[in-house]
């Protein structure tokens, strides 16, 4: 064995490097993502959108929130092509860069009072390219994880990655929480809302710091040379994983839909539906976060020993049965049983099936359109599922009351469990070979 090929091996230590590299860079570009969902749901709809009801305030507040979805495909499309063929590492420092400028921005945006219907129009254009930010940043966080990993460990490294958002969810709701209460209502919408975007730049250098000392993946160094990587990975991905694509969509609309119920829609129903405070729900959701430090590596690594689709599919199962309990648990108005529905939801529900996803995802497709794939497949549901979920339920909720919702998260669940039931079993797949699960 040549010295190069030595030095393409990862050892335990460079592993260790490479998940936490991932992590820390996932959580700032969730940090940035969310953070734009809480101020959505609390603040946008009297600072960019003054002249209109408070419903119609909301509902224009939540469709500049789906907008950074719309444009996550084109992220996921754009980074998993250069990705594909130049190599993972550079595209994470480039996405990195795009999000936290345009977080910054945002930080600086004058509102509607001072320049009028240009105020919301620059808004919509910074989250846009938020989601192009993160469209690119999940497959290539993930691929570092899991190509990095030897076989046996492959779910519990790539919930690393995975781990990025409840910690980036943690720390931009206990970010705005803390502006939020340390300041006056006056204080707050006049300027206080801006200081953690404005962290941000900040969270660039850290994030910048640790992703230029970590290596590519032996996978891609592996298969570089390969001829066939001169083709355009995503026509090699619809010639030959189409259905796996359909399926990785499938997938991911109760794990992404009902995780923006449960931590953006919520906060906006505790306080226009239920009259309850801020703190309220607030609270739930950063202890749902917290818990998902742990709760999301531990079914991670019960998917590396039982395998990726019994474990997804608990999550699916047990989503589609707790929504309407969900909503009874949040309608008696107690803070703590309030709390207790948001734990059970996101940590038994959501975290089931986002533990095992990163390895399961990457396992579904080639090397050499892994990134694409996994991309294309992770963000075009999250148009789909998450980006018009807040959206869609605040018009259900209007109209049929919180079990039209309930009814939403259903049908959504249901057709993650279908999806989930007609996907291969990928936990034995060899990384370092094309995956047999291909179509012929």
């Amino acid at each position: 064995m040549t010295t190069a090929n030595i030095q393409q091996i990862p050892t335990q230590n460079s592993i260790r490097r490479v998940i936490l590299a991932s992590f820390i860079g996932t959580t700032i570009e969730w940090y940035d993502f969310f953070l734009y969902g809480t101020a959505a749901a609390l603040v946008f709809n009297r600072l960019f959108f003054p002249n209109v009801d408070s419903f119609t305030g909301t509902l224009s507040a939540f469709g500049t929130f789906a907008v950074g979805f719309i444009a996550r495909p084109f992220g996921g499309l754009i980074f998993g092509h250069f990705g594909d063929r130049l190599g993972r590492k550079s595209m994470l420092v480039s996405s990195l860069l795009i999000m936290g400028m345009a977080t910054f921005i945002i930080g600086l945006l004058p509102t509607y009072h001072t320049i009028g219907v240009l105020a919301p129009i620059l808004l919509v254009s910074m989250r846009f390219a938020q989601g192009i930010g993160v469209g690119g940043e999940w497959g290539g966080a993930v691929l570092m994880a899991v190509e990095h990993s030897g076989g046996k460990e492959r779910g519990f490294h790539g919930s690393w990655p995975q781990m990025g958002v409840p910690a980036g969810l943690l720390l931009s709701t206990i970010v705005f929480s803390i502006c939020s209460s340390a300041l006056t209502e006056t204080q707050f919408l006049t300027w206080g809302w801006r200081l953690p975007f404005l962290l941000s730049v900040v969270l660039i250098g850290v994030g910048l710091f640790i992703r230029l000392r970590i290596l590519e993946t032996p996978a891609f160094l592996h298969q570089r040379q390969d001829e066939e990587t001169r083709q355009l990975p995503i026509a090699v991905l619809l010639r030959s994983y189409p259905r796996n694509v359909l399926l990785g969509i499938g997938m991911r609309f109760a794990e992404n839909g009902t995780f923006y119920i449960l931590t953006v829609f919520v906060l906006s129903y505790g306080e226009s539906y239920l009259k309850l405070p801020r703190s309220t729900m607030l609270t739930g959701v950063i202890l749902s976060s917290f818990i998902g430090l742990f709760t999301i590596p531990a079914f991670g690594a019960l998917s590396d020993r039982i395998g990726r689709r019994p474990v997804y599919l608990g999550g699916a199962v047990f989503t589609m049965l707790f929504a309407f309990p969900f909503f009874w648990l949040l309608d008696t108005r107690s803070s703590g049983l309030i709390w207790l529905a948001i734990i059970l939801g996101v940590n038994l529900g959501h975290d089931a099936m986002y533990g095992p996803q990163a390895a399961f995802f990457s396992e579904l497709f080639g090397t050499r359109v892994r990134y694409t794939g996994a991309s294309l497949s992770y963000q075009l549901s999250s148009v789909f599922a998450g980006g018009f979920a807040p959206l869609i339920a605040t018009g259900l909720l209007a109209k049929f009351g919180s079990a039209g919702v309930a009814a939403y998260v259903v049908v959504m669940a249901l057709i993650t469990v279908v999806s989930t039931v007609m996907a291969a079993e990928t936990f034995r797949t060899d990384l370092s070979e094309e995956t047999t699960h291909a179509r012929p």
